[in-house]
């Protein structure tokens, strides 16, 4: 959920989604994790451009082909799909001082930061069972992790890396359901290429009413 209102998130509901997140596993059981919450207006200010600018990279970089691709035949289902994801990442990058709540995550010992991404998950399983709408990024740690971790005043000698950054808040649109291969394809049991069991045609998560 990228397009979100400014309305701020009430300290109770972030309270209930950061206790989800610290009680997710991780390897080991060793919760080398911290979370930091960013809700400073001038704070999000001075993340803004490099986080449009690790935007800005992206589009240039990774997605460059699939751009170019989607650019010269738009009427194409898979142009249409990536155009809407693409505007609707843009719409992040240039709105991320509106957004009410950013939460970033950091790991140690813990090279790309993988052992806290259950945390996350489990954050955004529980924002959007508070009604609050999340969307995860790694821009900011791919492209700009030392610029972030300064501007955030983390330590840069204790081993500390930028996990990913989640931005929530009140969904402007309706929740629907993400577009995905369905589950049966993708699983297999006992032996590689095997027939799951099962068959997921339709979706068996339907999506929950949005905040009022």
């Amino acid at each position: 959920m990228r397009r979100m209102h400014p309305d701020p998130i009430p300290m109770e509901v972030q309270a209930r989604i950061m206790d989800a997140a610290v009680r997710a596993p991780s390897g080991g059981d060793s919760q080398a994790w911290r979370f930091l919450l960013v809700d400073d207006p001038t704070v999000k200010g001075q993340l803004a451009e490099p986080y449009r600018d690790s935007v800005r990279l992206l589009w240039r970089g990774h997605y460059s082909a699939q751009a170019a691709a989607a650019e010269a035949d738009p009427q194409a289902e898979t142009s249409r799909k990536f155009l809407r994801l693409r505007s609707s990442v843009q719409y992040l990058a240039d709105h991320l001082e509106e957004v009410p709540l950013l939460f970033f995550a950091f790991s140690r010992n813990d090279r790309d930061g993988s052992s806290t991404f259950p945390a996350v998950w489990s954050a955004m399983l529980a924002a959007r069972a508070q009604g609050v709408g999340s969307a995860m990024t790694n821009v900011l740690d791919i492209f700009r992790p030392d610029t972030t971790k300064a501007l955030l005043g983390v330590p840069p000698d204790r081993g500390w890396t930028l996990a990913a950054t989640v931005a929530m808040g009140y969904p402007k649109g309706r929740w629907g359901v993400a577009p995905r291969q369905p589950a049966h394809t993708v699983t297999y049991r006992n032996r590689w290429g095997a027939d799951p069991g099962f068959s997921t045609e339709e979706p068996l998560w339907p999506p929950t009413r949005r905040h009022a």
